[in-house]
């Protein structure tokens, strides 16, 4: 995993011969350092957390102007309920002020809103809320808001098998038939592309149970700063890096290796 230190050039997402290079199709975000960021600067906790609602904000609007089809965030993972209660309380009511505050904004601008993860165990009105967030958009061309909420790639893979365990046990699907589109489909990402690019936040390089399976040929950018202070040119950085890596997907691309 490569830092984006040094790229921050609006234009470096430009080939070698002036042309544009086109956007990765799809960009998944692990939104780390709220809580180091407001440490760093002698804020609570939360103060961090309301700044990286805003950093939400600002990724959405770079992925529209870079021709992003689709953006994931991971916003809460199914881990982070072991956080000190008030600070879910504060996280929860996050959601519910970005919901409640931007959805007609996202409306407005063509924006289709996905959320995955498990919401059997969430309270009525979050659920509810992510409801109306898919309903209200679901008919919009542009860009894919993909909300990894009470989200985790293992238990998102157990589900799925759980998903097709009953299908055989059902009869309808033979064992022989179960293939890697079998599982795609029955991950909550189904009808996603897979990501081509993700980018982590405040240095750490790790998935985090993030996409376990939707990122095994994905490429990482590691962003040394802090997830409230991710900006545009910080994501027209991490751009112009994906456009340096030479994807081979297994085989042999532009250089062999």
């Amino acid at each position: 995993m490569v830092r984006s230190e040094g790229a921050r050039q609006i234009g470096a997402d430009a080939a070698a011969d002036g042309t544009a290079r086109p956007a990765p199709r799809h960009v998944a975000i692990i939104m780390d350092g709220n809580g180091r960021w407001a440490a760093r600067k002698g804020l609570p906790r939360f103060e961090g957390h309301r700044r990286g609602v805003e950093a939400v904000r600002r990724a959405v609007r770079s992925a529209i102007e870079l021709g992003v089809a689709y953006l994931t965030v991971y916003s809460f993972s199914s881990e982070n309920w072991r956080r000190p209660p008030t600070e879910v309380m504060e996280l929860m009511g996050l959601l519910r002020l970005f919901v409640r505050g931007d959805l007609a904004d996202l409306h407005a601008n063509n924006v289709r809103v996905r959320v995955i993860g498990e919401r059997q165990s969430l309270s009525a009105d979050i659920a509810a809320l992510l409801d109306e967030a898919e309903t209200r958009t679901r008919d919009n061309t542009g860009l894919t808001l993909v909300v990894a909420f009470n989200y985790g790639g293992r238990q998102e893979i157990l589900s799925a098998v759980r998903r097709i365990a009953a299908s055989v046990a059902e009869g309808r699907l033979r064992p022989d038939e179960i293939d890697l589109p079998t599982i795609a489909g029955a991950l909550d990402t189904a009808g996603i592309p897979d990501p081509d690019l993700v980018i982590r936040t405040s240095g750490e390089q790790r998935l985090s149970n993030f996409l376990t399976w939707q990122t095994a040929y994905a490429e990482y950018v590691i962003e040394p700063g802090f997830w409230p202070d991710f900006d545009h040119a910080a994501f027209v950085a991490a751009l112009a890096e994906y456009h340096r890596r030479d994807r081979r997907f297994g085989g042999l691309g532009g250089t062999a290796g």
